[in-house]
């Protein structure tokens, strides 16, 4: 079992003009934010959205004839589904996709629009993982890993290939990891070209597979997270072997990292991110020291998100950082008292973006009533304006 830079040279001849060279830029803004030079990889511009195009192609361009009739069976959290979706339906291979349960609709949608068979089934990717299995026992399909099959590593290795041929002078790729495959794949590729580069991978918190295998420990591995995308419960065999002895740490990012990633990547670059595919960011937003001064590379994996959940955390990032403010005021229940509070919030240049009206709160009297209202403010300093300001004309204020 091996990968090695030439069978990743041999796949990027193999997928040569059937699948984009995704563009390498550098980040002014993020790197003035965080005090890094920062070199980002535009994987979600690939027509799918996402990376896994690469090692889908080449995957299938590795099938014989009497496999491609047959067709193909995966699980697929959405963007191995895409790839894979796309890919055979252009080579004429059939494909089956089971998706877990709560997959985005995104990728649920874009991957039947390839003309993929999609099956949802089980609760995570490993119960989908299961399907699939029973799938191709009982029709005969190949079974194309997301990740633990060295086509796949091959191909997800012309990324780390790509990225030090258009970025020779970085110092460390920095590589989200789900089942592992891009990463084992990458760091084969940037280590045969630059020795001496660092190689980081980022998990998401509640899905530290990789990390819990280093240790020897069992991963604990549950719950619901933005990075979905690499919400794996156990890492492949073949990307660990690959990757173990590559990789000098791994990051393990909070649901928050995840959120700031998507909301400054969509503020500042002005490009649209997946939970998963912002981890390289949050991997530098939580750890600002150890990346300080370095020239660093982003794989900005993928930018499937549902437009609803990237709504969600471009709000929340913005109650974050008290640009959207809830000041829960307690007063009298009679004519003009929301009117004054407005003209209080509006004279020092707050938006008033909804208001809840509460008579019927237990603990407060019952000719009194409770005010919400939600405001958008320029920053946290301008929200605790507005809220002393409140308190100054002698309101009853809790802010939210």
């Amino acid at each position: 079992m091996t990968v090695t830079i030439d069978d990743i040279r041999a796949a990027q001849s193999r997928i040569a003009g059937q699948v984009d060279r995704t563009p390498v830029r550098y980040s002014r803004r993020l790197s003035q934010l965080t005090g890094a030079e920062i070199w980002i990889k535009f994987d979600n511009l690939h027509f799918t959205g996402s990376f896994k195009e690469r090692g889908a192609l080449n995957r299938l361009l590795q099938l014989t004839p009497d496999e491609m009739k047959r067709g193909v069976v995966a699980a697929s959290a959405g963007n191995h589904a895409q790839a894979l979706a796309y890919h055979g339906g252009r080579l004429g291979v059939p494909v089956t996709i089971v998706m877990p349960e709560g997959t985005p609709f995104v990728k649920v949608d874009g991957t039947r629009a390839h003309g993929a068979n999609v099956v949802i089934h089980g609760l995570d990717f490993s119960g989908s993982t299961e399907e699939a299995k029973r799938l191709q026992a009982e029709h005969g399909y190949v079974f194309v890993s997301a990740f633990d099959d060295e086509g796949i590593v091959a191909g997800q290795g012309v990324c780390g290939l790509e990225f030090v041929e258009d970025a020779p002078d970085l110092d460390a790729l920095i590589i989200p990891i789900g089942g592992g495959g891009l990463i084992a794949g990458s760091a084969i590729a940037a280590k045969a070209m630059k020795p001496d580069i660092k190689i980081y991978g980022v998990e998401a918190a509640r899905y530290p597979s990789f990390t819990a295998r280093r240790r020897g420990e069992p991963a604990r591995c549950s719950g619901q997270t933005i990075a979905e995308g690499i919400a794996i419960k156990a890492v492949g065999e073949i990307p660990f072997a690959l990757a173990d002895g590559l990789i000098d740490e791994v990051f393990v990012c909070e649901e928050a990292d995840f959120e700031k990633g998507v909301a400054l990547l969509a503020t500042l670059e002005k490009t649209v991110a997946e939970g998963a595919g912002a981890g390289g960011l949050a991997a530098i937003l939580a750890n600002p020291e150890r990346f300080k001064g370095m020239k660093v590379g982003v794989e900005l994996t993928g930018g499937n998100i549902d437009a609803r959940m990237l709504a969600v955390v471009l709000n929340r990032e913005m109650v974050r950082e008290k640009r959207l403010i809830v000041y829960r005021i307690l007063g009298d229940d009679r004519p003009g008292m929301l009117s004054a509070m407005a003209a209080v919030i509006g004279g020092l240049g707050g938006n008033i973006i909804d208001v809840v009206h509460n008579r019927l709160a237990l603990d407060v009297p019952a000719k009194g009533a409770e005010f919400d209202i939600m405001v958008e403010t320029r920053d946290a300093r301008h929200a605790e304006e507005i809220g002393e300001a409140l308190k100054e004309r002698g309101y009853e204020l809790r802010m939210g």
